[in-house]
């Protein structure tokens, strides 16, 4: 059995940043994942994704951060579970909880944190009929790795930012680019929109508006798929492909989490935010994107933030006797469970009167 101070369920970026603060506080942390590595979704589905809205990073590939996020918290050696998911959960006698995977692995701790982000996903397939024949073959419903379309015939289903931004990402990489979407007006940032309109001009993408893909062919792999416009003066058009990405979402859902005994509201766990993110069970917490109350914003800046201050509570439950006084990390540095530290940098500052 795992014995540790956090179980963290979710080793998605919130849950990584939840080792450092803990961390911080000398607390232990072991994540249990249901992926085979670190990094959740910014791992599994968008390494290669930019994003822009983490302090001090302009723009950085959603791989990058959790490459980031990992060299950050080595000081705290985590443990890890992955490629099980946590099953059941069973408060004990003395208030703390053991976790179960689907494998069985059991692991114990006072406190346990769920960062799931929005829980397990499925991809939203289109309803076209011989679809599943060609996933793997040319059909994904996901780019991990955009090189693999390097030089590729692509075509793009989809109208909001994920089909927009990859349709202008990869108008650079593959030699042919077509976008997909069933209604006139696209659901997608402006810039975004503007973007892929501007390229549309240029010839670096076709747009195919108030229009469906219904058809797929090939043999051994896809080959074309068929474009029906929704006017029916406009017919169909067959469109030469070697690969036909779909995206029209995830649909998350919590799996087994959903039958612990929480309070749940549409899909996700109600928190207490005005406190410390705790759920209706004591010891519990829910943090990042699988948490909800009012004002909640689905960002992973939100998540960084409730990990923090989520910690300090955490502190206080398996430290009852214990007054702790936080000190900015830029004084006091980061000291590893290993005892190796990170001095803070003094600067003396003269101030002219």
């Amino acid at each position: 059995m795992v014995k540790t101070d956090l179980i963290i369920i979710g080793a998605g970026p919130t849950g990584l940043f939840t080792v450092f603060e803990a961390g911080l506080l000398k607390l232990k942390c072991h994540l249990i994942d249901a992926l085979p590595q670190p990094g959740g979704q910014c791992s599994e589905i968008y390494p290669k994704k930019p994003i822009y809205d983490i302090p001090a990073f302009p723009e950085i590939l959603a791989g990058d951060l959790v490459d980031n996020l990992m060299e950050q918290i080595k000081p705290f050696e985590p443990g890890f579970t992955l490629g099980e998911r946590a099953e059941t959960l069973a408060q004990q006698d003395d208030g703390s909880y053991i976790v179960t995977t689907n494998k069985g692995t059991e692991h114990h701790a006072p406190i346990v944190v769920i960062a799931g982000g929005l829980g397990s996903f499925e991809p939203r397939k289109p309803p076209i009929e011989n679809i599943r024949e060609f996933e793997d073959r040319g059909v994904a419903y996901m780019i991990k790795d955009p090189e693999v379309y390097r030089d590729k015939k692509v075509v793009i289903a989809g109208g909001g930012d994920s089909a927009l931004d990859w349709a202008i990402y990869l108008a650079d990489v593959a030699s042919e680019v077509s976008l997909v979407h069933r209604r006139k007006e696209f659901r997608g940032a402006l810039d975004s929109v503007e973007k892929a309109s501007e390229l549309a001009k240029l010839g670096k993408i076709k747009l195919f508006t108030e229009a469906e893909v219904k058809k797929l062919y090939g043999d051994e792999h896809l080959e074309a798929v068929v474009v029906k416009h929704n006017a029916s003066d406009k017919g169909e058009v067959y469109v030469e492909t070697d690969n036909f990405i779909p995206l029209f979402g995830l649909s998350p859902k919590l799996g087994p989490i959903g039958d612990w005994g929480l309070e749940i509201e549409r899909n996700a766990i109600k928190v207490n935010n005005a406190k410390d993110y705790q759920t209706n069970l004591p010891g519990v917490f829910a943090i990042g994107d699988v948490n909800t109350y009012e004002g909640k914003l689905k960002l992973i800046l939100s998540g960084f933030h409730e990990a923090a201050i989520m910690c300090q509570f955490a502190y206080k439950i398996i430290n009852p006797d214990k007054r702790y006084v936080m000190k900015y990390t830029t004084v006091g540095g980061v000291t590893g469970f290993d005892g190796s530290k990170k001095e803070a940098k003094k600067e003396v500052v003269q101030r002219i009167a």
